[in-house]
């Protein structure tokens, strides 16, 4: 089987790394990093833009209006979203296509939840799709009506440009509408994961890309100081990671299970936070400073890491999967399932 990308798929990723600079350059990408208040300052006219595009829609079938693609193109648009740093509630719109009017569009913003805890940029959303049970269902929030309705309070992001609220309890079904559809809350879970992978492993890249650059032209004792061998290594370390999380999220977007989508998650959460720390460890003093663009990545690498699924729930997932299959687990786990040796 060959797992190289295609001249579509390369020309797909060209194609949005191009939109993407043109679309959220770095000035835009700076004012929203320097909004005081950014749950106050959603970019509706970047989310038509990119509804335009077809980020939304990307892999809603053709009829229904989308552009009927795969998980596999889905994960490299993503990437390049997560390089780029774009903000927003990207996965829960992208999985509201088809189950939310306007979601495709990027006419309406939609946000997600799986049970009562953080929520992104719930005061700007005008829909939170709720998959706390087997089918997916909407709650309509417009208005400035969705903390109120899922009895939320906002609180303190460590990411400036992605607001929070806690919420406290989802409401009853009464209060909500069925999406139309067969689609499954726990299928819809799944993509998310990915797609959280997907836009860490863009992020890994893009630091493993600034940590190179700035190695290649910051000079010290009369020498880049790329030549050194403590630096090379770091940059080394940061590209394994970022290969090894690239690997496992394109199979994953191949296979689609559960235990190969957490494999995916666990190595992109890795990559993206320890390749934004040693970058930030690489330009030193000047990787601190709030003009630079190292930390925004670092700080949304931490809460990319709590979404959908954390390292601990991944873990779990991977174990419950060795357990359950002693043929694919070595001779002592196998012969020892309670882990007495």
């Amino acid at each position: 089987m060959d797992f190289r990308l295609s001249d579509d798929q390369r020309a797909l990723r060209a194609g949005i790394r191009e939109l993407l600079a043109a679309r959220f350059p770095r000035e835009r990408h700076r004012a929203a990093v320097d909004a005081e208040e950014p749950e106050n300052h959603f970019d509706h006219a970047l989310w038509r833009e990119l509804g335009k595009a077809g980020l939304f829609g990307l892999r809603l079938p053709e009829e229904a209006g989308g552009v009927g693609l795969g998980p596999a193109e889905a994960v490299l648009v993503f990437e390049e979203a997560g390089r780029a740093h774009l903000p927003g509630p990207l996965v829960a719109t992208h999985l509201a296509a088809g189950l939310v009017p306007g979601a495709a569009e990027g006419t309406t913003v939609v946000t997600a939840l799986e049970r009562p805890g953080m929520v992104e940029h719930l005061a700007a959303a005008d829909a939170v799709l709720l998959l706390d049970g087997p089918a997916p269902r909407v709650l309509e929030t417009s208005g400035g009506r969705g903390p109120v309705l899922l009895a939320a309070r906002s609180v303190r992001s460590v990411d400036p440009t992605t607001p929070l609220h806690l919420v406290e309890r989802l409401p009853p079904p009464q209060e909500t509408k069925p999406t139309p559809g067969p689609r499954r809350s726990a299928d819809l879970s799944q993509a998310a994961m990915l797609l959280t992978a997907a836009q860490q492993l863009g992020s890994a890249g893009r630091t493993l890309e600034m940590a190179v650059s700035y190695a290649k032209s910051r000079t010290q004792f009369g020498r880049p100081i790329g030549a050194f061998q403590a630096v090379q290594h770091l940059c080394a370390q940061m590209l394994v990671r970022t290969e090894l999380a690239r690997s496992s999220a394109y199979a994953a977007s191949l296979i689609m299970t559960l235990r190969d989508i957490s494999v995916a998650k666990l190595l992109a959460d890795e990559a993206a936070v320890r390749n934004a720390r040693d970058c930030l460890q690489l330009h030193g003093g000047m990787g601190f400073t709030w003009e630079g663009d190292i930390h925004p990545h670092l700080k949304r690498a931490w809460l990319r890491v709590e979404q959908w699924q954390t390292g601990a729930e991944a873990e779990e997932v991977l174990a419950a999967a060795l357990l359950g299959r002693p043929e694919n687990c070595s001779t002592e786990i196998a012969n020892h399932p309670n882990g007495a040796v």
